[in-house]
């Protein structure tokens, strides 16, 4: 059973910052790309920030230069620095992954549960 779990999440004031953490676990071989999703009240999911097993970036313009996006592969974690934060910036942010069990060829998309970020002004 794979499992994504986030943590990190809370209340701050703008200006402020948060480091988001998603940690996998279960009989993992691989994983390839991770990212960050958020999804506010009344809106899309989007995309925020995704890095690769090589460590290359990118941003969803909104978040350049007050996120940062990085991981360690030893640990099996993904970790979202923010900065700067805006009231624009609440939303559940959910972690994704896509990684290849033992008992497969194939990777697929796994998604954390979620983690509410919420920035007053």
């Amino acid at each position: 059973q794979v499992q994504l779990v986030e943590s990190g999440g809370g209340l701050v004031q703008a200006g402020g910052s948060l480091r988001l953490s998603c940690a996998a676990s279960g009989r993992i071989f691989s994983i390839n790309t991770m990212a960050w999703y958020r999804q506010a009240p009344g809106k899309e999911r989007e995309l925020v920030a995704a890095i690769t097993s090589g460590g290359s970036t990118t941003y969803v313009d909104s978040v350049k230069g007050r996120f940062t996006i990085s991981r360690d592969n030893a640990k099996k974690q993904v970790y979202l620095q923010m900065n700067s934060l805006k009231a624009e910036d609440t939303a559940v942010y959910h972690c994704n992954a896509a990684l290849q069990v033992f008992s497969s060829t194939l990777y697929v998309n796994y998604w954390g549960q979620g983690t509410q970020v919420t920035v007053s002004s």
